[in-house]
């Protein structure tokens, strides 16, 4: 094992060699391949006892690999953010593999994208067209992209064409022609698994091949894959690892973006994570599937229950949550998925049992010590129970036994217990109770989260050694522990005594109860900013004598996601920003942290949430620059390749963009556009595993648009007419009344109207953010009458008004809606009569100090 845990992120390039080939396809000359080069990432165990992630690049050239390592970068801190790879991380080591490829990107990328001149491959909305002649280090390739735009998953392909015409590219011995999968093994084979010491065949091995493109795509299987250039690259990542290492299927409802599938109608599905049930009391009579979570609060939001499509199909099959990251990438796995996804964490993939270290079994002196080195979760610690001739013994957890103070007689039987407290009394995360070990069967008192060990006591004689004081393991040390975590060291094992650890926070000692090898940072309530932390091992055989230490930084600063908001049409008051707007907004996150303890620039997650609906990964916006686009919240989303983006309608964020347009008595139709208020959260996790708080505002989203202006008037004027067209006043003060005549139109943005407003027979009257001393008398309106954000100091009459509906899917399925009066303060009386349909509010609510007759008495 290392003697540390060991975190590098490596930007520096292999070394070319000087031979030079031309390039068949006419570009310029080629420098020869230069040999694969194999960076730990992370590792925190031999590789033996852990699960390894080894990700490899394709369609970078040979200058391209900072642009690799990147988005390697990116793609571990969305992992390390999202359970249960947040809480097991110290589980898995990972390796980054730099493959030089011949020519950049992906074969058969349905969007051609283009090398910048600073190497990234991104939009730059010029286009090569799909082509079928790039010749990738893994010949990556979008199944059938060279004749479908809507092509996403990519597949280690054939030989490249013409490949015989490179074969001076690549080392002596290598056949140019080979396939994508014989390239993966002949790379893994050669220049990996030496560096593990494992083979590649190993039940404990999982790949991740990113391909260097900004066109969304990725596939699942054995040999998981994703964009490296595609904002949602990372998002990919978990999902085809839910695929590969979770064997999860697709909860999404179709299997061609733009196809309608008609309802499934087939027997029970294989997949533990989809059902035809329709009855939860009859999944829960029946104890199958998800039944021990029925009415839970989701953690992708939502509450677990029976929620219709999954499995490709729109309909028939049931899937648990309204939005996992099976159904919609973005989203966290919901219990379900994440019971299971721990499960395959834990028993090392398809290993099937969690480690453990330990003293050698057998007969072991009566005067020896034993000794047992477990994994170490970062937000709880496992238990280790000791007993001996069947009686538990009291040792606080401890991974050491010293049968010398216990005076047992020979043939006793020493048992040690190694519990992950995962289930209902614990952290609650499998509630499966099954001993069971198949990839769908792994409960809590399986071996992948309980393991034993037995060991029968001999005569004394223990063989004293000599002197030893080493830390053999400990969390890693090159980049900041988070404020929470639980900080572990491991040590050297003497066969007849127990080394002594001793920890110390900023220079002063802290308390070392039972000698533990453990620290939970949590319990110290550490004040915010960085803290200096050791561990010193000494042996009491030896005092004064050798000992050994580590150091750690301690990163408690909270990181932040300052937000930046497209301009609205008024600010509504209140204790959080409250912007009104049109159809939707846009919301640019920036998310920032204190890097100074790191080496290097590292990435930082953002998140969102939509009206307490699940944390979704902020990562910009589909198909455009990153990071510099803002997320786009629109009442029934944007479509994006027949996939909707920020939809504030039903189904939340993510839709396929068909299920919009499903009649209304479709099992999964009936969607409504989400006009009205809406509460929007976000926040930032630094790399070391710190969640920022929360931030939050909210947004009223109102159907419509302002009129364009034909006449603008702003500051100083003393009565103003609006006789015909579009009369605007902006940041204007009129003196005396405001009068609208019959099919004339008044937008009024941040003025004051000292006299009355008084409007008969007109298109349009709209105000923001203004305030109106006089009396507002508005009638017989014939298209609109909008009000948000506003100050009326008098009496406001709405009166035989008619408000046209802007969407009328919203007016036919959430019911028709009159002038909209939006979070306003009247001061006045307020009498609304004889509208088209009830006045609204949208959900932003208006403080009315006057009487309310009409049916404004119910606002």
């Amino acid at each position: 094992m290392p003697r540390r845990m060991v975190f590098v992120m490596v930007a520096a390039l292999a070394a070319l060699s000087n031979a030079v080939v031309a390039d068949p396809a006419g570009a310029a000359p080629l420098a020869a391949l230069p040999v694969p080069v194999v960076h730990p990432i992370q590792v925190t165990g031999p590789p033996a006892e852990r699960l390894n992630l080894i990700i490899l690049g394709d369609g970078y050239q040979a200058d391209q690999q900072s642009i690799f390592l990147a988005d390697v970068d990116r793609n571990l801190a969305v992992m390390w953010a999202t359970e249960p790879f947040r809480t097991y991380r110290s589980y898995l080591n990972v390796y980054a593999v730099e493959i030089a490829s011949i020519h950049y990107g992906v074969r058969c990328d349905p969007d051609g994208r283009v090398r910048h001149p600073d190497g990234t491959i991104r939009d730059t909305g010029q286009r090569e067209g799909p082509i079928d002649t790039k010749n990738t280090a893994l010949r990556m390739i979008f199944q059938n992209g060279c004749n479908d735009p809507l092509a996403r998953g990519t597949v280690y392909g054939a030989a490249p064409v013409d490949c015989a015409s490179y074969a001076d590219a690549y080392p002596p011995g290598v056949n140019p022609c080979e396939t994508g999968n014989q390239a993966h093994n002949r790379i893994l084979d050669t220049y990996v698994m030496p560096v593990l010491g494992i083979p590649r065949t190993s039940q404990n091995v999982q790949t991740l091949a990113i391909f260097n493109t900004f066109t969304y795509g990725g596939i699942g299987g054995t040999s998981a894959t994703t964009s490296g250039g595609s904002p949602q690259g990372p998002l990919i990542s978990l999902h085809e690892l839910g695929h590969s290492l979770g064997t999860m299927a697709d909860e999404y409802p179709y299997s061609s973006r733009d196809v309608i599938r008609p309802c499934y109608t087939g027997g029970e599905p294989g997949s533990f994570h989809h059902t035809v049930y329709t009855s939860t009391e009859q999944m829960v009579a029946d104890q199958q599937k998800w039944w021990r979570w029925l009415g839970e609060e989701s953690l992708s939001g939502g509450t677990i229950g029976l929620h219709e499509g999954g499995g490709t199909f729109p309909c028939g099959q049931r899937r648990p949550s309204e939005h996992s990251i099976m159904r919609w990438i973005g989203f966290d796995w919901d219990q379900i998925g994440r019971e299971h996804m721990v499960a395959r964490l834990t028993g090392m993939r398809n290993a099937g049992q969690m480690s453990l270290r330990h003293t050698a079994l057998g007969t072991v002196p009566a005067d020896g010590v034993l000794w047992v080195e477990t994994g170490h979760p970062r937000y709880h610690e496992l238990l280790v129970t000791w007993s001996a001739g069947g009686a538990v013994l009291d040792t606080h957890g401890s991974r050491s036994l010293d049968l010398g103070s216990l005076n047992l007689p020979p043939g006793t039987v020493i048992r040690v217990e190694v519990r992950d407290p995962v289930g209902p009394q614990g952290i609650d995360w499998v509630r499966n109770p099954s001993d069971g070990n198949t990839s769908t069967n792994s409960g809590y008192n399986g071996p992948r989260f309980v393991q034993s060990r037995e060991w029968t006591v001999g005569e004394p004689g223990v063989t004293p050694e000599p002197p030893t004081a080493e830390i053999t393991a400990s969390t890693m040390t090159s980049q900041p522990v988070a404020g929470d975590e639980v900080v572990f060291v491991e040590t050297s094992h003497p066969a007849d005594r127990v080394l002594n650890v001793v920890w110390s926070l900023n220079g002063s000692p802290l308390p070392n109860p039972d000698n533990s090898r453990n620290l939970d940072l949590g319990a110290l309530a550490l004040s915010a900013g960085s803290h200096q932390l050791a561990a010193t091992v000494t042996d009491p055989a030896d005092p004064g004598g050798v000992s050994d230490r580590v150091e750690w930084t301690i990163d408690n600063s909270a990181p932040t996601a300052p937000r930046t908001l497209s301009t609205p049409l008024t600010t509504l008051p209140g204790a959080i920003e409250h912007p009104v707007y049109f159809d939707g907004w846009d919301m640019l996150l920036q998310p920032q942290d204190d890097l100074t303890s790191y080496a290097g620039q590292r990435h930082v997650v953002g998140q969102l949430r939509l009206d307490h609906d699940g944390w979704f990964n902020y990562f910009g916006f589909p198909e455009r620059p990153m990071p510099s686009s803002p997320f786009q919240f629109r009442h029934s989303g944007t479509n994006v390749k027949a996939l909707t983006y920020g939809n504030l309608g039903t189904g939340g964020l993510s839709r396929a963009t068909f299920e919009q347009t499903l009649p209304d008595d479709h099992p999964s139709g009936g969607f409504i556009p989400g006009f009205g208020t809406h509460l929007v959260e976000h926040r930032a996790i630094d790399p070391s595993g710190n969640i920022g708080p929360a931030d939050s505002y909210r947004a009223t989203v109102l159907p419509g648009a302002s009129p364009a202006c034909t006449t603008t008037l702003t500051g100083r004027q003393n009565r103003v007419t609006a006789s015909t067209g579009v009369t605007c006043l902006t940041n204007a003060q009129v003196a005396g009344q405001v009068t609208v005549r019959a099919g004339a139109s008044l937008v009024v943005r941040d003025s004051t109207i000292s006299g009355s407003l008084v409007s008969v027979g007109a298109q349009a009257v709209q105000l923001f953010g203004s305030t109106v001393n006089g009396a507002v008398t508005l009638t017989m309106t014939r298209q609109d009458v909008t009000l948000a954000g506003n100050t009326f100091n008098g009496a406001v009459v709405l009166a035989g008004n008619t408000q046209v509906s802007a969407n009328e899917r919203y007016s036919r399925l959430a019911g028709a809606y009159g002038p909209m009066l939006v979070g306003n303060r009247v001061n006045g009386a307020l009498s609304c009569s004889g509208n088209s349909a009830a006045v609204k509010d949208f959900g932003a609510p208006n403080t009315v100090r006057g009487a309310k007759t009409g049916d404004c008495a119910a606002l």
